[in-house]
């Protein structure tokens, strides 16, 4: 069965707006937004366990302290992580492309090498992450080909601006630099 694609466009005062919903278009679209990128890391029956998301969000909720993120149905480590005691969110660093790249592999120790930190209750960290939360499973919603995962917040540290967040725009990994942001 072959799904149809509406594919008209609209002329605005400013421009065309397409109709085109079909997956490439808006996976086009939607890297227009520029995005952090967050590691979600666990250790899970004594062996780290990690995804990455470029979907997070942070300040959902302050009381409670919330934070989401959204998760392809399809990912075979979430159901994983999700059963862990806690999870540890790391917001990736402009130094962390390639820890990006490794951890969201599908091949390979996806740890190796890396300098971590835990708590005693399992959750994971990525060192010299711009901030790391410290967080439980508070709720999932079904949203398309995703779970929307909320997070609730149970500590956090800053690292200041030792390592600048890691920012994915135009399906690229960029810096804040980059962007020459004023």
């Amino acid at each position: 069965m072959t799904a149809s694609v509406e594919s008209t466009t609209v002329t605005t005062g400013s421009g065309t707006i397409s109709h085109d919903v079909g997956a490439q278009s808006l996976r086009q679209a939607f890297s227009r937004f520029p995005s952090g990128v967050a590691a979600l890391c666990a250790i899970v029956n004594g062996e780290p366990q990690g995804i990455v998301a470029s979907s997070f969000t942070v300040g959902v909720s302050l009381e409670p302290p919330l934070v989401m993120f959204a998760v392809q149905n399809s990912s075979r480590t979430w159901p994983i992580v999700r059963g862990a005691e806690r999870i540890g969110v790391s917001i990736l660093g402009e130094s962390h492309e390639g820890v990006c790249r490794q951890i969201a592999s599908r091949n390979g120790d996806r740890f190796a090498g890396l300098n971590l930190a835990s708590t005693d209750d399992g959750a994971l960290f990525l060192e010299d992450a711009a901030l790391w939360l410290d967080c439980t499973v508070e709720s999932e919603f079904p949203a398309g080909d995703h779970q929307v995962v909320l997070l609730r917040v149970h500590g956090h540290e800053s690292h200041g601006d030792a390592n600048e967040p890691l920012v994915f725009h135009g399906s690229a990994f960029r810096t804040l630099k980059d962007n020459a942001l004023v």
